[in-house]
């Protein structure tokens, strides 16, 4: 039997922001994790002695004084981090299929518009609503902005369809899809996805836009020091299976080994889903858990990490979404016979010369397209063979991948010294989500208020935390690590010591 403060399930990124912020403020903190590597998303793996990074290939708001940038440095870790800022006057390149022009996504807000007036000079007006738009509803959430207000700010913009938004600026159709261009970053889908997700994602490249040099996980493993300095623990191989709960209060968690934890608070790190299905008992009312168990995920992707023999593939500080025909969000809704309609390049750059060591390519990839093999399971920590059907159908879809970026860069394919494919099954087995969702529970313009979900549970001394609260993404998620903090340590406070780290 343990006994802390603070007990964490799951060390993603949001168990380990309210990891490090509560045992900075006295807490005594436990974090358990199921894998040998701590960091979620933040995990990176090395193949051929190249860093890859399973999720995080860019973040934004990192320049002094910017929103992530105070949260990281509020909670000790913002100096350690080695960074490097991609190109000021283009973060993310926007390409289509048949279309000689190569759109560019620039940082500065005022840059962002006079970058894309050299394409599109008839139409400032739309590009100045654009971006007046983007600011006026990153202005109504107040954590996003380091400050303290009420939750109803939002309520007058969380309703509004980023498709309807973008057709009432312009008629310029390519204008459309090079301002969706990087719709990939939330799985965009005309009629569902709101225009905040959109403006609190692109708004915070458009201010900066770094990555992480030698991979996000140096993030996780400063968070987890941060912890253990203020005499926290974080513990790996502790994989939870049961919550116990008692008279509406969490008594103690069980690990699959049998241990017991128990603790004064818990705060869950994992799909809300995941969670209610561990509760022991029926402590949560039917309409709540019918709602969290019915609310849908995000598709998944399927990524080819490519390792490039040295000098054969230039450098380029910046990303590639690249688009087969002229919707930039056609590739969510691929078939079988035109997959895939969308791809994102991420270029890490060789050491020793300004060449590229890796590429990776991330596209669209259903669950169902896996799901042959949906009984297997396996992590570097329990190795299994899925079988020799499921190698020729990650060979058959790498291959067709990488011929298709070879179109559009000739001499690719040729500079591919190996390759290594992770699909919706990789991301189920390694972090935990049931089916593989990239980003979690889908935001629904529609019915707004349904996909948030509050940090604080009906059972008083459990807390949520995680993607699939309010926002995925780097960002998002430390905002909702904040939120969950602050129903410890209040929201005042909270954000003051933020703003003023």
């Amino acid at each position: 039997m343990h006994k802390y403060d603070v007990l964490i399930i799951g060390s993603g990124l949001g168990g380990l922001i309210c990891g490090a912020i509560l045992s900075k403020n006295g807490y005594k903190v436990c974090v358990l994790e199921k894998n040998r590597q701590i960091g979620g998303c933040l995990q990176t793996f090395a193949r051929d002695k190249v860093v890859f990074d399973s999720g995080v290939h860019y973040i934004g708001g990192l320049e002094k004084g910017q929103n992530l940038y105070q949260i990281l440095q509020y909670a000790g870790i913002m100096d350690k981090l080695t960074i490097t800022k991609l190109d000021e006057n283009c973060f993310d390149k926007i390409v289509f299929d048949g279309d000689e022009k190569e759109y560019r996504l620039a940082q500065g807000h005022e840059n962002f518009v006079q970058q894309l007036l050299a394409d599109f000079p008839g139409e400032e007006p739309a590009l100045r609503t654009y971006i007046n738009k983007i600011k006026e509803v990153c202005a109504k959430f107040p954590l996003y902005n380091l400050r303290n207000g009420d939750k109803s700010e939002k309520d007058s913009v969380i309703g509004i369809d980023l498709y309807a938004f973008i057709d009432s600026i312009t008629t310029n159709e390519k204008l459309k899809q090079v301002l969706l261009g990087n719709n990939m970053l939330y799985v965009g889908q005309p009629g569902k996805t709101p225009l905040y997700v959109h403006a609190l994602v692109q708004n915070s490249y458009i201010e900066s836009a770094w990555k992480c040099t030698n991979g996000g996980s140096q993030i996780a493993k400063y968070l987890a020091r941060a912890i253990t300095a203020n005499g926290g623990e974080v513990l790996k191989y502790k994989e939870v299976a049961k919550i116990e709960v008692e008279e509406e209060q969490v008594k103690a968690i069980t690990t699959k080994d049998g241990e017991s934890f128990t603790a004064k608070h818990y705060i869950s790190n994992l799909h809300p889903a995941n969670t209610l299905n561990m509760l022991e008992g029926d402590h949560m009312r039917p309409a709540y858990k019918n709602r969290i168990l019915g609310l849908e995920n995000s598709l998944s992707c399927f990524i080819v990490n490519t390792v490039v023999k040295p000098g054969t593939f230039p450098y380029i500080n910046h990303n590639y979404y690249c688009h087969q025909g002229d919707n930039a969000s056609a590739g969510a809704y691929y078939t079988a016979d035109n997959w895939p309609q969308t791809y994102a390049l991420y270029i890490n750059q060789d050491k020793q010369a300004p060449h590229a060591e890796s590429v990776t390519i991330m596209t669209y990839m259903r669950t169902e397209d896996v799901a042959p093999w949906a009984n297997t399971f396996n992590t570097e920590d329990y190795p299994a063979e899925r079988g020799a059907t499921y190698e020729a159908f990650k060979t058959q879809k790498a291959e067709q991948l990488i011929a298709l970026v070879n179109e559009r860069f000739p001499g690719f394919a040729n500079s591919v010294q190996s390759y290594y494919v992770a699909t919706p099954l990789s991301y189920r087995d390694y972090l935990g989500t049931y089916d593989g969702s990239m980003y979690g529970v889908v935001k629904d313009c529609n019915d707004p208020l349904r996909t948030f979900i509050p940090a604080r549970t009906k059972i008083s001394n459990l807390y949520l935390t995680g993607q699939n609260l309010n926002l995925h993404g780097i960002l998002g998620v430390s905002m909702t690590a904040v939120l969950t903090c602050a129903e410890l340590l209040g929201i005042d406070y909270l954000v003051d010591e933020i703003r003023n780290a």
